[in-house]
């Protein structure tokens, strides 16, 4: 496989509804045009900030498939392929191959609490089903199981497993990976506050929630960074740090869906088990955004 590298500012889109509950594909159509237009390097539909738990396979894919078509080849596009059932992982990573994806963002197995060789054996046979690369996203806040260092290192092993989405917070770990592998391994913060500081780690860019709606500002702390310009990527940083914090203060996506409400991208409406937000939730994202300068 040729060499496979996402870098830069990632957004893991958010999936639009209707009040009702229906796929807003008016507005999906419209933010992924913006994101590309605000300098997004790649997006990634599908994850846990697209609300792929509660989504049919149908609309999993449609969302996936009209992604692939906006973005029109102009940037890439991750597709969210994980399930913790390994069969569904498998049709959903080869629906995302057949659809034209770039690469199958996997997750971790969540609430069955696999072993580190039940974590092995679930990503090669998703590896070994589909020949565009894989990115492991290792979240043990949500899943519960955590991929060590040495699975990592194993599954980096198998030609497509290219590289990992980290949304463990832990600092030492892109260093711990970047140690243990031997092959280049695409290295890719799954947490907004620490982008800069792993960057700093070797790793090549985020995967941002936050970039849904600071799309600009998220892609030039990549793009400072990337210059060597570490104390404009790190003054940026701490512009967005307020806003970073207000999107996690309840469970995502509720909090993004709400500010992109506010700047007019998409309704707020998430699905149950999601409830919308506090009152007091509303006002430290209108607040964060407002500090931010993206809302007057």
């Amino acid at each position: 496989m040729p060499d496979t590298r996402f870098t830069g500012s990632i957004t893991a889109l958010i999936t639009p509804m209707n009040h009702d509950g229906s796929l807003d594909f008016e507005s999906f159509e419209k933010l992924v045009g913006w994101q590309i237009e605000e300098g997004t390097s790649a997006l990634c539909a599908m994850g846990t900030t697209g609300e792929s738990p509660t989504l049919s396979h149908t609309e999993h894919h449609a969302v996936v498939e009209r992604a692939i078509k906006v973005s029109a080849g102009r940037v890439p596009v991750i597709a969210g392929a994980g399930s913790n059932s390994t069969s569904e992982a498998i049709d959903l990573a080869k629906h995302a191959e057949s659809a034209g994806a770039s690469a199958a963002l996997v997750v971790t197995p969540y609430y069955n609490k696999p072993t580190q060789e039940g974590l092995y054996r679930h990503f090669m046979a998703i590896a070994d089903a589909i020949t565009i690369p894989v990115i492991l996203y290792n979240i043990p806040g949500r899943s519960v199981v955590d991929i060590s260092v040495e699975t990592t290192a194993r599954l980096a092993k198998q030609g497509n497993i290219i590289g990992v989405k980290d949304a463990t917070a832990n600092l030492l770990r892109p260093l711990q990976v970047r140690r243990a592998v031997s092959k280049r391994f695409n290295q890719l913060s799954g947490e907004d506050g620490t982008a800069v500081a792993f960057l700093a780690a070797g790793g090549d860019g985020c995967i941002s929630v936050t970039a849904n709606v600071a799309p600009a500002l998220c892609a030039a702390v990549q793009t400072a960074w990337q210059n060597g310009q570490a104390s404009e990527a790190i003054a940026l940083q701490d512009r967005l740090l307020p806003l970073h914090d207000a999107l996690f203060c309840e469970s995502n996506p509720a909090p993004v869906k709400y500010a992109a409400s506010l700047l007019g991208l998409a309704g707020e409406t998430t699905r149950l088990p999601l409830a919308p937000l506090s009152d007091i939730s509303r006002a430290k994202v209108r607040q964060a955004l407002v500090d931010s300068g993206l809302l007057n």
